[in-house]
Formats: structure tokens, sequence, C-alpha cells
């Protein structure tokens, strides 16, 4: 959990939300411009109604559109910084993904992807956060923020996030919770967290260690210096940059490229990648073995 705001002085500039997004705020689906759609193309969205008004509370927004679920951070008056809020709905949202979900873009409303931390929780001391001499409640307070980010890397479906301007901290983590990130050429990514005496606890220290090595890890989070765009690509942390003001399409290219591919073949196999870095060779042999069989079998049917 980290920054609540972005660095002093920084002008931060972004791609504007596409005009495809709807609202999903109390009593079901509302749009903004254009039709709601659920997952047989029409029909409220799935979900929205059951999380009712806690959506808008956390700053949130919600379309699903048949096998596309996008999710707006929706606070772009604080820069989209995130409050426990927001990650207990994000948990939600994830809860109750209709079956027919393949791909989720997470993106954000106005000049940035996020801010990180709302420090506005904080100005009241032991106002919010564990505290006290309960060492599991410590570690369940903190399980259930991190809740909102794990079910990112599910294998029934490809999470993606869309990132402009700034991604500090939480935010941050939040791509890195993400199996894709396409970003535009504005974007800059900090770990800001050692800066404020915390350290990244929203599960995003593996995947950055995962994606650009230990020594690189440790620099960029214990520095909490900003990786701008072509540095962030040239490390691995973006799988596409977009061109200038081209962010919404080079995410529905991707988003159209995941859906030609077959669903079942699509799941064994990010079930099958992610377990790979832990396996050793010949334990990720006689998981492709076993994920193949299944294939075949299904395709038999």
């Amino acid at each position: 959990m980290a920054d609540g705001r972005v660095d002093a002085g920084d002008d931060v500039k972004g791609a504007a939300p596409g005009p495809e997004q709807v609202t999903a705020e109390a009593g079901g689906s509302r749009p903004r411009n254009g039709e709601a759609r659920g997952t047989a193309g029409e029909g409220p969205v799935p979900g929205a109604e059951a999380l009712g008004p806690r959506l808008e509370e956390a700053g949130l927004r919600l379309l699903v559109d048949g096998a596309v679920a996008t999710i707006t951070l929706n606070r772009p008056e604080r820069r989209n910084a995130m409050t426990f809020t927001m990650w207990r709905t994000l948990a939600e949202i994830g809860a109750s993904l209709p079956d027919g979900v393949r791909v989720v873009v997470i993106r954000g409303e106005g000049p940035c992807f996020s801010a990180g931390i709302d420090l506005a929780m904080f100005s009241a001391p032991g106002s919010v956060g564990p505290s006290g001499p309960d060492p599991e409640g410590d570690d369940r307070f903190i399980a259930g923020l991190q809740a909102g980010y794990t079910w990112l890397r599910r294998p029934e479906i490809v999470s993606v996030a869309a990132v402009h301007g700034h991604a500090i901290g939480a935010g941050f983590q939040l791509a890195l919770s993400c199996d894709l990130r396409v970003i535009a050429p504005d974007a800059r990514f900090c770990m800001k967290e050692s800066a404020l005496g915390l350290v990244p606890d929203l599960t995003g220290t593996k995947p950055l260690v995962d994606i650009v090595g230990l020594p690189r890890a440790l620099e960029i989070c214990l520095t909490a210096r900003t990786v701008e765009a072509e540095e962030a690509a040239r490390l691995g942390l973006a799988e596409i940059v977009a061109p200038e003001g081209g962010l919404d399409g080079a995410v529905r290219g991707l988003v159209d490229a995941l859906l030609a591919v077959d669903p079942g073949a699509a799941v064994a196999t990010k079930r099958l990648l992610r377990q790979a870095p832990g396996n050793t060779l010949e334990e990720q042999a006689a998981a492709e073995r076993r994920e193949q069989i299944g294939r075949l079998r299904a395709l038999n049917r």
C-alpha cells in the first residue's frame, strides 16, 4: 500500500476513457454513452445490482460486455488514489464475475491510472488499518486487501492493465497483478512505499522480481524512483507501448486477439505458464502432459 499523491509538481497527463464505457452504480447499470450490456449482449451488467451503491462508494465503475469486463478506477478528482473500500470492492467484483468473462481490463479515469494509496485515510492516528496486539487480526486485515489483487491471476481470465500517466505504489502493484500491461507513452511507474516507511504489500513484489530480476527490483523499490514508459518496456514491465492517443485502440486490439483463441486452450495455457517458474523441468513436462490430455479429451467429445 503506498503513496497517496503524485510526486510534488509532476504534470500528470493521460488518455481519455473510451466512449463505450458505462457506469454500474446504485440500482444496476447506467450508461454514460451507449447501452449497458451483459453476457448475452443486452440487459443489465451482471453483478452490478448485487454490488449496488458500493461501486460508487468505492470509486469504481464496472462494465461487462460479453466476454470482456472493464473495471475503471473512478476517483479522478483524487487521481484515482486507492482506499481500503476500493480494494475490498475489487475483491467482490472478482468473486461475482459471470462465468463467461474471459478478459478483464483495468483502467483509470482522468489524468492517470492511480496515484497510489489515499493518504487522507491516515489523517487521524489509529483511524484505519491494523492496530493493537493481534497479529492474526492484522494478517487477516491485509490479506483481505490483497484479495482485491490476487483474483486477477486466475487461469480462467486474462487480465490487462491499461496504464496512462502515473501508476504509483498500490497502483503500480495493481498493474503488476495483471497478466499483461498496455501503456501510453506518458506512463510512469513508481514503487513509493519505502519512502513512506512501508513495504509493498499488495502482492506486487513477486511479479516485479519475476519480471525485472532481484537486483533491478531492489533498485526500483529502495530508491522509489520513477520508471518511465520507454524503460518500462525495456525491462518487460509493459508488453505494448501504444502510440500517442492510441491506448484505447491498442487495448481493443489485444483483447480481440485474446478472444480469438480457443477458451479451453487459453485457460490451460495460462495455468501451465503460471506454474512454470516454480516447477522443475520434469514437473513442468508432467503438467504439460496432464493439460494436453485434458484438451484432447475435450476436443474429442
